[in-house]
């Protein structure tokens, strides 16, 4: 009985030290666990460009000795504040979709559905979060269904997805030299409308790319398929076009900035090109869009923090611009550019900022359409909550967008703001990924629906005003014409 006390009292001084440590070490652990300086990049998968604008950034903070901390966050709060001076919408700032600059993209629209002819056309440029199509399948099957239209859109020559996507059975050798914007300034021709630009390798083994119609709906045939590539004073290039159990061979005339080469007059299921004696010719992809409805292209690159999109060329893009004929850019993008040591964003709305200029200047006309960072938990006091740098980051994208007046599409707050990710999370069925940082197939379902409905109800105003203004200029005809025949009756009386 002795020792089974003494144990007892052993046991109840171990507890009462070990809570002792506890409180003590507590109140002396940093808030959060996992610390804000800068990380080590060395093999982290992101742009270039990026990588030198944290530099400058960290340099121009040294300098300036302006470096934030977790506690300095909220006197942060209005370094985004928006003056009226700056406002191009009647819209306030925190509440701020600027649907009234998608006014093109949505005209195409109306054509579509008036008419039931013509094709309104996105190009939806993300990072990660929109890998393997994920939420672009679905907001391209919310279209379709709706508006009409088939096919897949724009698919590039290789994919660093194309094993995890369902919306095409894309296949290819692996000795195909690709030079990608996230990590070459100056290739060795333009970089397509995908960010990438693709060379046959070598002559020994076969250079091939293969594409497959999936069993998705509206995504069940190629559509009168079309590879694009770039100019070559190569003149003995050809390509060996199978299709089921024929071969046809096919002469690639690369004389222009940009070619495009029918692979098919009619819808087909699948096809695999083979590259002859092509080397020194740019490959960019292939389209097989309907010519009506809706389409949709998924430009996505891991590790892209939009920067990138700078470097594509203006000349050739207005190429592609003239064949696709883009209505709406959406750039998607930010998952890459938190938790770097600092919440001032400044620099980065002001690069995006010249980025969008870039684009409109690529592809005339379209409108542009930003979606801002989703929310994205860290450990702080040993539970997961929101990074102390998604708020920032979203005023950021915010403000960017208004300046240039783009349409705005607040994803943070659309999953529900604050500590949403960890919801999301942890609901069963779950909605997003164990990283707390990225959707899983039902969450990209969900914030696809989200994303298409605001473009409907902005779609839906601008219909609305439409309508109203042909209405207003049916009656100003009629009104015009009853008073010229009032005049012209009143001079035949009168004479």
């Amino acid at each position: 009985m002795k020792v089974e006390k003494s144990y007892i009292i052993q046991s109840l001084a171990i507890i009462v030290m070990a809570s002792g440590f506890f409180l003590f070490f507590k109140g002396n652990l940093p808030k959060k666990i996992f610390s804000e300086e800068k990380t080590d990049l060395t093999n982290v998968v992101i742009d270039s460009l990026l990588l030198e604008a944290f530099e400058k950034q960290k340099l121009a903070e040294t300098e300036n000795s302006t470096k934030l901390s977790k506690t300095d966050e909220d006197k942060y709060e209005d370094v985004f504040i928006v003056t009226e001076e700056d406002l191009f919408s009647d819209e306030n700032e925190i509440s701020f979709k600027g649907m009234a600059f998608l006014d093109y993209f949505f005209s195409k629209l109306y054509q579509v559905e008036t008419d039931e002819k013509g094709r309104a056309r996105i190009a939806y440029y993300g990072d990660s979060m929109t890998d393997g199509d994920m939420i672009v399948q679905d907001l391209r099957k919310n279209y379709q269904d709706k508006y009409g239209g088939s096919g897949v859109g724009f698919i590039q020559i290789t994919s660093e997805s194309a094993g995890s996507r369902g919306s095409v059975i894309h296949k290819f050798s692996s000795n195909w030299q690709i030079q990608s914007y996230m990590n070459v300034k100056r290739p060795l021709r333009p970089f397509g409308v995908s960010g990438q630009v693709f060379f046959q390798k070598d002559s020994i083994k076969p250079t091939w790319v293969s594409y497959q119609a999936s069993k998705l709906k509206n995504l069940t045939s190629l559509n009168t398929p079309t590879l694009y590539f770039g100019r070559s004073n190569n003149k003995h290039a050809k390509a060996l076009i199978t299709i089921g159990s024929d071969t046809i061979t096919k002469k690639l005339e690369a004389t222009t900035l940009l070619n495009k080469l029918k692979i098919s007059n009619t819808n087909i299921n699948q096809v695999k090109i083979q590259l002859v004696a092509a080397d020194s010719i740019p490959f960019y992809g292939i389209d097989v869009s309907s010519a009506n409805g809706v389409q949709v292209d998924n430009f996505s690159t891991r590790g892209n923090s939009g920067l990138p999109l700078s470097l594509l060329n203006v000349g050739l893009m207005q190429q592609f611009q003239k064949d696709l004929d883009y209505s709406l850019i959406i750039l998607h993008y930010g998952t890459n550019v938190l938790n770097y040591g600092s919440y001032n964003y400044g620099w980065y709305t002001k690069q995006m900022s010249r980025v969008v200029a870039h684009l409109r200047q690529c592809f005339p006309k379209a409108s542009i359409l930003v979606i801002s960072t989703a929310d994205k938990s860290s450990k702080y006091d040993l539970t997961m909550q929101t990074d102390s740098a998604v708020n920032p980051l979203v005023k950021a994208q915010r403000k960017y967008a208004m300046e240039s007046k783009a349409g705005f599409f607040n994803l943070y707050e659309a999953m529900g703001g604050k500590n949403s990710m960890v919801k999301w999370v942890e609901e069963m069925p779950a909605r997003a990924n164990k990283d707390y940082t990225h959707f899983n197939f039902r969450g990209a379902q969900a914030i696809s629906k989200m994303i298409y409905n605001q473009l409907e109800e902005g779609y839906v105003t601008y219909k609305k005003k439409k309508e109203d203004k042909l209405t207003s200029e049916k009656f100003q005809e009629k009104r015009v014409s009853k008073e010229a025949k009032t005049t012209i009756d009143t001079i035949s009386n009168e004479n």
